[in-house]
């Protein structure tokens, strides 16, 4: 039983990436998902998909890395926890890590990433933060 489902898939995710594995095994949620598809967009997986094995889903997740064999991931943080919520204001999600970087949130129009969510002018949850 895994209470915050978000920092367990952000931690194998992180794992994975130090251990230089070319794929991890997350558990399903759409929340998860929709986070994965933050990343990819962004370039920091280089796929994903949704599987099924004796009725119970996962996401199996494709990790990228650059020419060197290095991680495209340097960090990899959970902002929002289930004891402490963090709401960022439209202000404050202009840029990460001078635009090397990016804040997931969760807005009223879908999680987005910092970039998408202060070009819709709406302020959110901060779910995470990669570079």
């Amino acid at each position: 039983m895994v209470n915050d489902i978000i920092a367990d898939s952000l931690t194998r995710i992180r794992n994975a990436s130090m251990r230089r594995l070319e794929s991890t095994t997350l558990y399903y949620a759409k929340i998860v998902v929709s986070i994965l598809e933050v990343f990819k967009n962004k370039g920091f997986v280089k796929e994903y998909s949704v599987t099924e094995k004796d009725g119970k889903q996962s996401i199996l997740v494709q990790l990228a890395y650059d020419e060197r064999g290095k991680s495209v991931i340097n960090e990899i943080k959970r902002i929002s926890k289930p004891g402490r919520r963090v709401y960022k204001a439209r202000s404050e999600l202009k840029r990460f890590k001078n635009g090397y970087g990016t804040i997931v949130v969760s807005t009223s129009k879908g999680v987005v990433s910092n970039d998408e969510a202060y070009s819709a002018n709406v302020g959110g949850e901060a779910l995470c933060s990669i570079w």
